[in-house]
């Protein structure tokens, strides 16, 4: 992928050598998921992304990536965690999870690594509790972590635009997953504009043993007939929405697009979301192009009885909204002489 120059200018200005001061030896960052609150797709660009307007919230189901030193090169061990309450994932789904030069890691660590220049390499440690091609943003979550700890690792800081800029080049939702919290997302969803929620909110994901492919949800959205009808309310909808805080229901009630697009899979969605709606959640919808499906707790609702209620195999997830994607956590530190010391 050819470098935006505007970056690199951007990138040669921070490439000036920082005080010195004592050099992280381990960091690890949590890595949080995300959810679609309503998901509007529109036309195709001439880039051959799609325009989109949706709300993405994190939560607090997570990823945990540790970053330690080493002389040079980047090395990744990929290790996996169930957070489910309920059901066991499916071992298949650790299988999709690159552990070579395909994983956003690593593809993270040596954009990052090449453009600013840094020295030495670093070993990481992945511990994935995020169903994979689930539309939780799993994987941009953890690109977005390897930034934050090589950046920490350096004790370099960037500007939000170059931080940004960098995490666009790995994903289209890797910039809300290295901010984090509740934002409108337009353009490919790298747009972004921080919303406040009303009140913060709990749900439950469920995890069918089906996957979908984003990029044939995208293809079935293009041959569907009158499929940008809806687009102009979608449009006016973002250029309103952020005046007050917003509540997470009323945004769901918007819907998600690619459920109109699951073909034979949509008596399985509709099944998994009476099921749901049976148990006590509210509004339970698709996440992204699925194919978890969320629903929210109510006010005052115990979590552990709607669990023990669901009637399914699927695996149940229960998380919170959270204000952001990422928490560091620094470990220790390797002294370095400050300039001066004796």
């Amino acid at each position: 992928m050819s470098r935006p120059r505007r970056l690199r200018g951007a990138v040669a200005r921070s490439r000036s050598k920082p005080a010195t001061v004592p050099r992280l030896a381990s960091v690890t960052v949590e890595a949080r998921a995300k959810l679609n609150l309503g998901l509007a797709v529109g036309p195709r660009r001439a880039d051959g992304f799609h325009e989109l307007v949706t709300v993405f919230q994190s939560v607090t189901l997570a990823d945990t990536l540790t970053a330690q030193r080493r002389a040079r090169g980047f090395t990744l061990v990929v290790r996996h965690e169930s957070a489910a309450m309920r059901g066991r994932p499916q071992r298949v789904a650790a299988e999709r999870v690159p552990k070579g030069a395909g994983n956003l890691v690593l593809r993270a660590a040596r954009l990052l690594a090449r453009e600013l220049l840094l020295p030495g390499g670093a070993r990481f440690t992945l511990t994935k509790r995020i169903p994979t091609q689930a539309g939780l943003g799993g994987g941009s979550a953890d690109a977005a972590a390897a930034i934050a700890a090589l950046l920490a690792l350096h004790r370099r800081k960037l500007t939000r635009a170059q931080r940004l800029a960098f995490a666009l080049q790995l994903g289209s939702d890797v910039p809300f997953a290295s901010t984090g919290g509740t934002a409108l997302g337009l353009g490919r969803g790298e747009r972004l504009t921080r919303l406040r929620l009303r009140s913060p909110f709990r749900a439950v994901i469920a995890m069918p043993s089906w996957r979908v492919s984003t990029a044939e949800a995208f293809s079935s959205h293009d041959r569907a007939r009158n499929s940008l009808t809806p687009w102009v309310h979608h449009r006016r909808f973002a250029a309103t929405v952020g005046r007050q805080r917003v509540d997470a229901l009323s945004l769901i009630r918007r819907g998600n697009r690619f459920e109109q697009l699951l073909g034979q899979r949509r008596r399985d969605l509709e099944s998994l979301c009476a099921r749901l709606r049976a148990a006590g959640l509210l509004e339970p919808h698709l996440t992204g192009s699925g194919s978890a499906v969320f629903g929210v707790v109510p006010r005052g609702a115990l979590v552990r009885e709607i669990v023990d209620r669901f009637s399914g195999d699927e695996p149940l997830y229960a998380v919170r909204s959270t204000g952001r994607g990422l928490r560091l956590r620094i470990h220790a530190t390797a002294s370095r002489p400050g300039k001066g010391a004796r």
